[in-house]
């Protein structure tokens, strides 16, 4: 008897750490910042392919399945429970093997949610049986999944840090691109354009010469102008998507323009070591992402190109030195989140 209501308890308590985990990615989902996990593995899971599947943060159905689980948990519904638990760790294997092999990177809420889903399905097949109902179980259930929301916060570090908060009228999508412990440009992107190129090879020399962690952020902005700039943005989300975006974005400047063409995009894809196949599949998901990455970039009233931020700082044109874009780069280092 006493087995089987640790084995009942083990299944709410895996429920409620799950759901507390998934309400916390939600609130990074759709906020402009990163509360809870402002780290680069978790930033690179939410900006990946895979974090909204018909437009639907991954983290909305982690909350739907975990408090479903837990009103279960007061419901005597065994076969529901099972199914339910066996589909749930089932939907986070797949998610564990996405961070793994295709996005490579891993975010710490995630990696609470998921394997809570394997526990509670453990439990569940293990013989947990439904709770009867009481007031005090009843408040306890929510309670403690706000006492996990907070133990989360403290784990990963909390809500951003002031040095993270950049000047008034700064576009949302460079504040949600922040995460502490780096500095951060966010570029816009036209692959083709000669200016942009320009900026590039000084931006890249800068870089060389800061010593401090400094991370890049693309946004695809392909101008109408330029006939080989769309499929270069196409190229380079589903390169990112393989975590080659570096490596690809690279390649794609030192490209001649008139070799940007899709079949020329797809072998500097191969020689920058994609797998073709999947580079193929994904181009679909990788279209969404550049007309949702426009998008933002139109509502920023962003329209000259190069346009980046260093830190909080607009950089507009390619008139930027080496020497001033490296002064630029330590200034933001030494400002970055997390900084002492």
């Amino acid at each position: 008897m006493r087995r089987s209501r640790a084995i009942t308890f083990g299944a709410v308590a895996a429920a409620i750490v799950g759901l507390g985990a998934s309400i916390a990615s939600l609130v990074d989902d759709l906020g402009t910042t990163a509360t809870f996990c402002a780290e680069t593995g978790c930033e690179t899971v939410r900006r990946s392919a895979w974090a909204h599947p018909l437009g639907i943060p991954m983290s909305m159905f982690g909350v739907v399945f975990y408090a479903g689980m837990l009103v279960l948990a007061y419901t005597n519904a065994p076969r529901l429970r099972a199914w339910g638990a066996i589909a749930g760790a089932a939907w986070a294997l797949w998610l564990i093997a996405l961070q793994a092999f295709a996005i490579g990177a891993w975010c710490k809420l995630c990696m609470v949610a998921d394997p809570a889903a394997l526990a509670y399905a453990v439990a569940v097949l293990a013989g947990a049986r439904a709770l009867r109902f009481t007031f005090a179980r009843g408040v306890a259930a929510p309670a403690s999944v706000l006492v996990t929301v907070g133990v989360l916060a403290l784990w990963t570090g909390g809500a951003p840090s002031p040095a993270q908060r950049l000047p008034p009228g700064t576009p949302d999508f460079v504040e949600k691109a922040q995460v502490a412990g780096a500095a951060t440009i966010v570029e816009v992107v036209d692959f083709e354009c000669p200016y942009c190129r320009r900026m590039q090879t000084r931006l890249t020399e800068a870089l060389a010469r800061v010593t401090a962690p400094i991370r890049v952020v693309r946004k695809m902005f392909p101008l109408r102008g330029h006939p080989h700039a769309m499929p270069a943005a196409i190229a380079y989300c589903c390169a990112d998507a393989q975590g080659k975006g570096e490596a690809m974005a690279t390649a794609l400047y030192a490209a001649r323009p008139e070799e940007l063409t899709p079949d020329g995009c797809e072998k500097i894809a191969a020689e920058v070591g994609c797998d073709v196949e999947r580079y193929r599949r994904e181009m679909p998901q990788a279209q969404v992402r550049v007309a949702a990455e426009m998008a933002e970039v139109q509502a920023a009233g962003i329209h000259a190109l190069p346009t980046l931020f260093i830190g909080g700082e607009r950089v507009v044109g390619a008139g930027k030195s080496v020497e001033e874009l490296t002064s630029m780069l330590e200034h933001a280092a030494r400002h970055r989140p997390g900084a002492r």
